[in-house]
């Protein structure tokens, strides 16, 4: 009973009281619609009165007093016409330097014996109290021969003081104007000076009051708010209470105001809540029922918002998850179209400086050293094409079933190396863990980033880095906020730092790339990145953990391999002579100079070589020369590529082994970023130790003497 009765009572105070602000909001709403066409109206009849001085001004030019009276009468029809024309001027003046009238548009000749050299309006200019060019506006004074009128008022132009144009402002023209303004509703409406002078005024019930008093509702706000305003007072013309706003017009002391009795605005208010009682009672009767009926929507209402919440983030996760893929596949795009020419450029140069390292036994060392730092130019523009194409998921990759603990013992005298002797190395191996499919030689460079990046983010004094293994179960709460995991089994291989570590924002954006906090010349953006390309390729997941000043940690996770494991791989060979005596080997490249390189190389290696430009050519020499050992060919060329040449070869020679050589593969050999089983890749650019390992492996004891 309490309830049913208070609560009524409670929203009955408030929406009378919401009601009472909202017709005051009402109010002030109407007020300023109706300022902003009153101003505007008062805004043209200045500018015109303006615009007819500056004409009187033009017509008059600088003739002196003397002249002015002179050409009285034509002067005088000229300015009668241009009043005639605006009701809302009713006389023109030119005064004379003496403020007597030279010429009037209300009669001819001009009451020249009138004095008007004390009134404001010709003082302000004459004394220099008034800016030069400007309008002045004087105060409205009753039926006199410049008319019951307020004057507006400018200085001719010229040097010194030549005398003053006024025009006589006609008050019954914003009378008419605001009498029709008050039928939307208002109660007064009025032009006044800044010192609260009256100048017109609707309804004019007290022609007599023509000046606000100084501690009037006006002034006093207007000492506070210049330009524009509202404020509560007493009429000093009627004693009613009024509110009124009040806006400036533009460059002059003048402003417009409106105002709306107080006893009005309640009464409607009053209205207002007579209408709230009619539907108090019944709505009092069924207050409890809406409520229960109000709390099952809430409930139902909360839940379909929960889900839409839910909803939002999966979709908001799935979008960055697309602007990320975006990413990639652009500088896939960018990257695939420059890999191609640009690995064969490398080789070209690389190999080149290679065989003329070979040759030049002896010599200048300085010559030598040239040579050196040649190559290692062109390794490090093939390792920053190669970090690009991991980046893009264009790097071929050969991956095999992995032990990854025997991968990070095996790199731990490197990393240790790498690091300094001022950061201490920590390895957590667990027991048990399940091998993975992956390439070993990327994931050996991956984890080099990785810890070239903690290096970089610990103290000079050093720190701690730590590579821990373990077996990993992502389930499908954890894939279902991120579109791009697959649940299931993973091998996880974590690296973390207890270094500076990395913002919110900065974490964001670590794999993106060319994105580096380093300082310039000291990192290119691409490690982190490169990490990224190849953990995505193989099919894996990648996470990274950091908070400011407590580290980061970034989680590898790569597929579970449950097959058999393989045999240990043989070393590769680091003798450069032919397996098995002199062998021929058919080399088909379409660059030319690419293709003038593998042969010298091939032939500074003791093989017999055949080369051609393309794949008629090759299949040509194929059948002219059965004693062909190997085909080394490039992927990409134009009309057939290597990999269909390949085919035709080994359908006229079964067991012809077959090299490819690429530095962008396009899809031929290789297909959801894996070699085809059985391919053999040289990936461009290669050094002639790299062209011989990769040609003994595949011919091994083959070879014709």
């Amino acid at each position: 009973m309490i309830a049913a009765l208070c609560l009524p009572l409670l929203v009955f105070a408030t929406a009378a009281w919401l009601s009472y602000r909202s017709h005051w909001r009402e109010a002030e709403g109407r007020l300023a619609r109706t300022l902003d066409m009153v101003r505007e109206h008062a805004i043209k009849v200045f500018e015109t009165a303006d615009l007819v001085a500056r004409q009187v001004d033009q017509s008059l030019g600088e003739a002196s007093d003397e002249a002015i009276r002179a050409r009285e009468p034509a002067l005088h029809r000229a300015f009668a016409e241009l009043a005639a024309g605006l009701p809302q001027i009713s006389n023109i003046w030119v005064l004379g330097t003496d403020g007597r009238p030279l010429v009037a548009s209300s009669g001819l000749p001009a009451p020249h014996d009138l004095d008007l050299s004390a009134r404001a309006f010709f003082r302000v200019h004459r004394d220099g109290a008034w800016p030069a060019g400007r309008d002045y506006v004087g105060e409205w004074r009753p039926g006199e021969a410049a008319g019951a009128a307020f004057q507006v008022s400018v200085a001719r132009r010229g040097p010194g003081f030549r005398g003053v144009i006024a025009m006589a402002v006609d008050p019954a023209y914003f009378q008419a104007f605001y009498e029709q303004v008050r039928a939307g509703g208002l109660d007064t409406v009025a032009l006044l000076r800044g010192d609260g002078a009256i100048l017109a005024r609707a309804p004019d019930s007290e022609p007599a009051v023509r000046r606000v008093p100084a501690g009037s509702g006006f002034l006093t706000t207007l000492a506070a708010a210049e330009e524009r305003g509202f404020y509560l007072t007493r009429s000093a013309v009627d004693g009613r209470d009024r509110f009124y706003a009040y806006r400036r017009l533009p460059d002059l002391p003048v402003y417009v105001t409106a105002g709306i009795d107080r006893a009005s605005v309640l009464a409607e208010w009053r209205e207002t809540l007579a209408s709230h009682l009619v539907f108090g009672l019944p709505a009092t009767a069924g207050l409890v029922a809406l409520t229960l009926v109000a709390l099952r929507r809430t409930r139902r209402e909360g839940e379909a918002l929960a889900q839409l919440r839910a909803e939002i983030l999966r979709r908001e996760a799935s979008e960055e998850q697309l602007r990320q893929a975006q990413k990639m596949d652009a500088v896939g795009r960018l990257t695939g179209g420059l890999a191609h020419d640009f690995n064969n450029l490398l080789t070209i140069v690389l190999g080149s400086l290679e065989l003329l390292q070979r040759r030049l036994t002896q010599g200048d060392a300085r010559q030598h050293r040239l040579l050196d730092n040649a190559i290692g130019g062109a390794q490090r523009a093939a390792a920053l094409t190669q970090r690009l194409l991991a980046f893009a998921r264009r790097q071929p990759l050969d991956p095999k079933p992995l032990d990854a603990n025997a991968l990070v013992s095996g790199m731990a005298e490197l990393l240790r190396q790498t690091l300094g002797e001022a950061v201490r190395l920590e390895t957590v191996l667990a027991g048990g863990l399940w091998r993975t499919f992956a390439d070993p030689n990327q994931l050996e460079s991956a984890l080099l980033n990785l810890a070239v990046n903690a290096r970089d983010a610990l103290p000079e004094s050093g720190g701690r880095l730590t590579i821990e293994t373990a077996n990993a179960h992502l389930d499908e709460a954890y894939a279902a906020a991120r579109a791009e995991v697959a649940a299931g089994q993973y091998v996880l291989v974590a690296v973390t730092d207890n270094g500076a570590g990395m913002t919110p924002e900065v974490a964001a954006r670590a794999f993106e790339p060319f994105f580096t906090t380093k300082e310039p010349g000291r990192g290119t953006g691409l490690g982190l990145s490169q990490v990224y390309g190849f953990v995505r390729q193989s099919g894996g997941h990648v996470a990274v953990y950091s908070e400011p000043g407590q580290g980061t940690t970034v989680k590898l996770y790569l597929p579970r391999h449950a097959g058999p494991p393989e045999g240990a791989a043989d070393a590769p060979p680091t003798d450069l002579a032919p397996a098995a005596g002199p062998a021929t080997v058919l080399v088909v490249e379409d660059e030319a100079a690419v293709r003038a390189f593998t042969v010298e190389a091939l032939r500074d290696l003791g093989y017999r070589v055949l080369d051609a430009d393309g794949a008629a050519t090759a299949l040509n020499l194929l059948a002219l020369h059965p004693e062909i050992d190997l085909l080394l060919t490039d992927v990409v060329m134009p009309d057939v590529n290597g990999r269909r040449l390949a085919d035709a070869a080994l359908l006229r020679r079964p067991d012809l082994p077959v090299l490819f050589m690429t530095g962008y593969t396009r899809n031929a050999i290789v297909h959801n970023g894996m070699l085809d089983p059985g391919t053999h890749l040289l990936t461009k650019p290669f050094t002639v130790a790299q062209l011989a390992a990769a040609l003994r492996a595949r011919l091994g004891g083959r070879g014709r003497a």
